[in-house]
């Protein structure tokens, strides 16, 4: 709930600011929270308000960051009003798509109209933007301080098409809905401006006319004066404009940033009453957001129970699924859990999540073992949210729900991603389409992308900025960058056009550039979502209803947010587990699998992990060759060392494992917790361990330590240490054994990682390998249609499948089906939906036919029996182009020469066809004729290759280099992978020349800045592709070799400007 309170400023206060633009008016508010407080601070200002621009977005983060500030927070919105009614989607009388409108919450029902406004104008009334009408005024004005807006404004913009009787009325009838001492008329400081000069005479006569009052106003795009520039490139960005186009957006002409107090009375000096006001105005509005309480929503429960005693229930029906026998160990847990649950009054929690969970295993929709803490509770495990045994894998349910710190748990999880938008589905449908919705989330300017903004709103040429850009180190800001790279320092230096497109980066990096849906955030509400969150529908479509607020934001709110995440390898799994059942009538209980299978770990041991979940990196191959696996422990191991910190400790757990290394203790009751990972520390879990077994903490304590050790806070780290010591010395350790253990804690914190997760990752990729080992021909299929759309990844995957000697087929129209199938035991085929300008409709079409009068003799037939309207020009050069009619004896040159007889031939059975059928005798035409093509030449090899690299995107009959593997090996050509792998300064030592061969995949021709061309290319082997870089001195060498599609040996130096190698060409030759 939410409750105000007087919050008294007037004390020394003469100015507050009412009318302010931050980032979140998105490509228009240069302004961050954080910069807008610091201002305001900086001047004094002891509170200050946020209005943008037709959303709440920085409502929560503006409102937490200013009480931090001590800075009084005024929650509003500069809402757009629809001419007439909101539903009416068309301009007002003079053009106008909508009108501004400043709206402030006095009141904690003030937000709530406010909220109800904000989500209303978006899913009700949004026409370019979103709007509301006067009839929502009227309906949700309670609580709310209306001013009149900028120059946009209603009542100015009738002022300025000298209406001024008709905005007198407006004036008077916006006072009326939002009653008298509740609406003001804005006056600004813009002189430069003559709309607002004129609107603003206007304004005051109307004020000296009617009596409502005046209230001085900013409307702060920016922060300071200076800004001005970089507010306007930002503009520039939101239009596509440069700056130097005449007749764009702009507000460059008067000052739109913070002003002191002092400046306000100077500019307003003849008004001092609409200061006074800003005051005023100020202390009435009170608004207190209720944050950090847990809003949980209940779960539907029949006959009167409650959630505990459901729980309860629901865990003795289910628990003999997990442990047939439980012992006192697991009864004693499931007790304790139990316990901890309802005290902390999360049943319901438990109750919503297995509900969906098992809701979609129960529709074959595959769901992730666990992610996360969650997997060490066992009443999740008996529930059936998780699939891995806490008891025997050594969980902590503390981890997970710590007793001695309520806090919202946390469980995420991971489903098929192309069937997580039905587990939405279900969970709207359960609870309610006004309590369930998707989160926002904010793209931000990086680095990089700042920078090619930048020079296109500047006017510079595209060539420069993306210099700049790759100069850039990748993840780094634009300080960072400037702080690691010398060379892009002395390119910056070197050139002054490049320093002013950095300069108006830096200040446009991290400002939020556009809304989108976050990749796997959901919030339930128990009640109606626009009681607590603002909702709209998502940028890209009207589909999806998100939150105005984003994630963190929900969080502070105290909702329910779940993490509903998409995962591409349970698609693949649930995939192969489909094909498995179709092709050799198996049913695989995934969950049920053995995790001591020799054939998976055999395929382990070797590295053969191409494709299995989290373990396919090069890295991860070598290092599972080197360790040779032989248990789903060092599954888990792996898991958690192989990420930047702790990869360093492989190689001694490799060595402790094959007992090349001694395993020492620093104290004996240590083994039994480390000794599964061989005496290193590996697990957070294993922290905890320690700070129980050998200081007496209790487990929950143990979690508090490990969150302190995380944070680095000198004091609190302090604390612990004492405690920690205190606790090992009085349990018999000595104290400098106890000081040596401590040690051991704060690379725990840095290197440790969270067990739980770990262990259920571990489980995916065991489960991938198994599927891999034990049914490779199904599993290789769902990989395939798993990346269909990617072009790369499916080469790449060819290529491994080739290793297991299963051959990739073309796409046939005869054995084809809409997408990759296994053929035989060794085989998989192309779909026909592959292939581009082919349609799901004509596929279905043509697989249909097939099914109904069995495969088609040759292509006279198929065009006798396919008489679907998509079987057009484009569909049909395509699939010949692409080598479907091949099998049919039919030559692609000669169908392509015949190409408007075919189409000719085929509109005519159709016209047959639809005579037949709406005559009342039918027809006697006989549909069966034969079609004759004319000779034509052959297409040759060349063509067919580029059609299919065309259509389907790469070779498949051959590939180009293949008939010339003799040249390659004579001219010493190195593969493309291989000179990836070579360190720029290895490659300087030597003689710097390397050869690669390959196809151009793509050309790109440039002029630099002294008026030479030059050409940027992709040659692409049978493996990898790199950027080729042509200055001109190699170009006009023999400028016609540089074409797409040429097979090309091309020598070269090596060069990693952008951290991603390229080969600087000295010379070429075609082959």
């Amino acid at each position: 709930m939410l409750h105000g309170k007087a919050f008294p400023i007037s004390n020394g206060m003469k100015f507050v600011h009412l009318h302010t633009h931050s980032h979140y008016s998105l490509l228009d508010g240069l302004a961050k929270i954080d910069g807008l407080i610091n201002r305001a601070k900086e001047l004094g200002m002891k509170a200050l308000a946020l209005t943008d621009h037709g959303n709440l977005y920085g409502a929560v983060e503006f409102y937490q960051k200013a009480k931090k500030a001590e800075i009084k927070p005024i929650l509003g919105i500069e809402t757009y009003i629809a001419p007439k009614s909101r539903f009416e989607k068309t301009a007002g009388k003079n053009d106008d798509r909508y009108f501004h409108l400043t709206l402030l919450a006095e009141n904690n029902i003030g937000w709530q109209n406010l909220l109800q406004l904000a989500t209303k104008a978006s899913l009700e009334g949004f026409y370019y933007k979103p709007r509301v009408d006067k009839e929502l005024l009227r309906q949700h004005n309670e609580g709310l301080i209306a001013l009149s807006g900028c120059p946009k404004g209603e009542i100015p913009q009738l002022i300025i098409n000298n209406n001024f009787e008709a905005a007198e009325k407006m004036a008077l009838e916006y006072e009326k809905i939002f009653g008298k001492g509740n609406f003001f008329l804005e006056i600004g400081h813009h002189p430069h401006i003559k709309e607002v000069v004129k609107s603003q005479e206007g304004i005051i006569k109307i004020h000296e006319k009617t009596g409502i009052p005046l209230v001085a106003t900013q409307d702060i795009h920016y922060l300071k004066p200076e800004d001005a520039d970089y507010q306007d490139i930002l503009l520039a960005v939101q239009t596509g404009n440069k700056i130097s186009d005449e007749g764009r957006l702009s507000i460059k002409s008067d000052d739109f940033s913070m002003f002191s107090s002092e400046q306000a009375e100077e500019f307003f000096k003849d008004f001092p009453e609409a200061i006074a006001n800003t005051v005023k105005i100020a202390e009435r509005c009170n608004v207190e957001l209720n944050l950090g309480q847990i809003l949980l929503p209940s779960f539907p429960l029949e006959n009167g129970l409650i959630a505990d005693e459901y729980l309860e229930n629901l865990i003795n029906e289910k628990i003999s699924n997990r442990y047939p026998k439980p012992d006192t160990k697991i009864t004693e847990r499931i007790n304790y859990e139990i316990e901890v649950i309802k005290k902390m009054k999360f049943a319901d929690y438990f109750l919503i999540v297995q509900d969906f969970v098992n809701w979609a295993k129960n529709h074959g929709i595959a769901v992730g073992p666990g992610r996360g803490s969650a997997a060490g509770s066992v009443v999740s495990y008996i529930l059936g949210i998780t699939d891995i045994d806490p008891l025997k894998y050594d969980l902590l349910f503390e981890r997970f729900l710590n007793p001695e710190r309520i806090s919202m748990p946390d469980i995420d999880i991971d489903f098929a991603d192309k069937r997580r938008d039905e587990i939405l589905s279900y969970v709207k449908q359960k609870y309610g389409d006004d309590k369930v919705a998707q989160i926002i989330t904010f793209g931000t300017m990086a680095a990089r992308g700042a920078v090619r903004d930048s020079t296109r709103a500047l006017g510079f040429p595209y060539i420069l900025g993306d210099q700049i850009a790759k100069l850039m180190p990748f993840g780094l800001g634009i300080e960072e960058a400037l702080e690691a790279s010398q060379e892009l320092r002395n390119f910056c230096d070197m050139n002054p056009d490049a320093q002013k497109i950095i300069e108006a980066a830096k200040h446009l990096e991290g400002v939020a550039r556009h809304a989108s849906v976050h990749a796997c955030g959901v919030v339930i509400s128990k009640e109606s979502l626009t009681n607590y969150v603002p909702l709209q529908y998502a940028p890209q479509t009207t589909d999806v209803i998100i939150t105005q607020f984003d994630m963190n934001s929900v969080e502070a709110i105290g909702l329910l947010k779940m993490d509903f995440l998409g995962l591409k390898n349970l698609t693949i799994i649930e995939e192969t587990v489909k094909l498995v059942k179709e092709i050799r009538d198996e049913k695989i209980k995934i969950s049920e699998l053995p995790l001591n299978d020799k054939k998976t770990f055999e395929l382990l041991q070797k590295g053969e992990t191409s494709s299995v979940f989290q373990l396919e990196s090069d890295g991860m191959r070598r290092y599972l060759k080197e360790l040779k696996p032989t248990e789903f422990e060092d599954i888990i191991a792996m898991n958690a060392l192989y990420r930047p910190g702790p990869i360093e400790l492989i190689p001694s757990y490799i060595k402790r494992k094959h007992k090349i290394e001694e395993v020492k203790y620093l104290h004996p009751k240590l083994e039994p917790i480390l000794k599964n990972t061989y005496g290193i520390g590996v697990y957070q879990e294993q922290m905890m361990r320690i700070a129980r077994d050998l200081a007496g903490f209790s487990l929950a304590e143990a979690d508090i330590l490990r969150k302190a050790i995380g944070k680095k806070i000198k004091f609190l780290l302090d604390i612990q240490k004492e405690k920690l010591i205190e606790g090992m010395k009085n349990n018999g350790i000595e104290q400098k054994t106890a000081e040596a253990i401590w040690e051991l804690f704060p690379p725990f914190a840095k290197y440790g990682f969270n067990r739980s997760h770990a262990a259920c990752y571990a489980l995916i990729g065991y489960r991938t390998a198994y599927l891999k080992a034990h049914y490779t021909i199904e599993f290789t299929t769902a990989l395939f249609n798993a990346d269909s759309g990617d072009v790369e990844r499916i080469a790449f995957l060819i290529n491994e499948a080739k290793k297991m000697n299963v051959s990739v087929l073309p796409p046939d129209i005869n054995a084809s089906f809409v997408d990759f199938a296994p053929e035989g035991k060794s085989a998989i085929r192309f779909g026909l939906l592959s292939i581009k300008n082919v349609g799901a409709n004509v596929v279905e079409a043509i697989i249909q036919e097939r099914f109904k009068g069995g495969e088609f003799q040759n292509f006279s037939d198929f065009i006798n029996r396919v008489l679907h309207k998509d079987l057009n020009k484009k569909s049909l050069e395509s699939l010949a182009k692409a080598g479907a009619f091949d099998s049919l004896g039919s030559e692609r040159g000669q169908l392509l020469t015949n190409i408007d007889e075919i189409l000719s031939f085929s509109q005519n059975l159709k016209k047959s066809q639809t005579l037949s059928q709406n005559s009342l005798f039918g027809s006697d035409y006989s549909s069966n004729g034969v079609l004759q093509l004319k000779p034509a030449i052959t297409a040759s090899v060349k063509e067919k290759l580029q059609w299919e690299k065309e259509l389907v995107g790469l070779y498949i009959s051959e590939h180009p280099l293949n008939r010339h593997e003799r040249k390659l090996l004579m001219n010493k050509v190195k593969p493309i992978k291989e000179l990836k792998t070579i360190k720029i300064s290895t490659a300087k030592n030597g003689n710097g020349l390397y050869r690669i061969a390959g196809v151009l995949t793509s050309i790109k021709k440039i002029t630099t800045k002294n008026g030479q061309p030059m050409i940027f290319a992709k040659i692409e082997d049978l493996n990898d592709n790199v950027e080729i870089v042509v200055f001109n001195d190699t170009l006009v060498k023999n400028p016609a070799l540089w074409q797409e599609n040429n097979v090309l040996i091309v020598e070269g130096r090596l060069s990693s400007k952008d951290n991603e190698p390229k080969l600087i060409a000295q010379s070429a030759v075609e082959l």
